[in-house]
């Protein structure tokens, strides 16, 4: 099969089934992950499909959102080591703030049981991973509680981080451009991201590579909003001076 005609037959898939992934794309065309990549990016930069993780969408579905198994297990070494490098950030005693997000959870895995913090977050897995560490004063905020992330959203969330003032906000996103700043699929997530962010004094985002690049729906910061963003070597030397002309210091773990 010709690669136009293979492209032709993935375009199809990915409308018929709402999303694509490479490795099923690859078992089934039997060719490799690196050339079903390529072809996603000849359906993207013709505006047929938006890139995603490990996949691809039909262009359109700025709305679409992986639940939270499948962000999980995507780039997971990547997210380690985005986490690891972002303890640095930490302050050694204070008041943090964890946004709902994958790599901020794994940053919440591993904070040394001897930090003294405060933490404040609106995720229930990270309020979980962290309800029996010694040194820590946790507080949860409240609020509608979305299936799909496990975080609360809504009114009771944005008046709780409207009331607070924090040392560092270490937030997520699904998707960081140059051009479009930071977004997301739902606008209730965005609303909050955004109240987090202001209620603290330094803004922290964590972004695996995958990201940069993608537009999602409900825009909540631009770059000149985020001091450090930490990423993976994923994100060229280019792209991060990119980043760092939006006003960011950029940190490739």
């Amino acid at each position: 099969m010709y690669a136009p005609e293979r492209q032709q037959e993935i375009l199809r898939l990915a409308r018929d089934g709402g999303r694509v992934d490479v490795v099923s794309l690859a078992e089934e065309f039997q060719v490799t992950a690196e050339t079903i990549r390529r072809d996603l990016k000849a359906l993207d930069r013709a505006g047929l499909v938006r890139r995603v993780h490990g996949g691809a969408i039909p262009a359109g579905r700025l709305d679409f959102e992986p639940d939270l198994a499948e962000r999980e297990s995507t780039a997971a070494d990547e997210k380690d080591r985005i986490a690891k490098a972002a303890l640095a950030e930490l302050p050694m005693q204070g008041t943090v703030i964890l946004d709902a997000g994958t790599t901020v959870a794994r940053l919440a895995g591993i904070i040394p049981l001897e930090a003294e913090l405060t933490v404040v977050t609106h995720s229930l897995p990270i309020a979980a991973r962290l309800a029996d560490h010694p040194g820590m004063q946790l507080h949860i905020v409240g609020g509608r509680v979305r299936h799909r992330t496990r975080a609360a959203v809504d009114a009771w969330a944005l008046r709780a981080y409207g009331e607070i003032r924090a040392d560092v906000v270490f937030v997520a996103a699904n998707g960081f451009s140059a051009g479009h700043g930071l977004t997301t699929p739902d606008l209730a997530e965005a609303a909050v991201k955004r109240a987090a962010m202001t209620a603290a004094r330094r803004v922290v985002l964590l972004a695996d590579s995958a990201k940069h690049g993608q537009e999602h729906f409900a825009r909540f910061g631009a770059l000149s909003d985020v001091d450090l963003l930490i990423t993976d070597t994923g994100l060229s030397p280019e792209d991060a001076t990119a980043m760092e002309r939006g006003g960011m210091e950029v940190v490739r773990a």
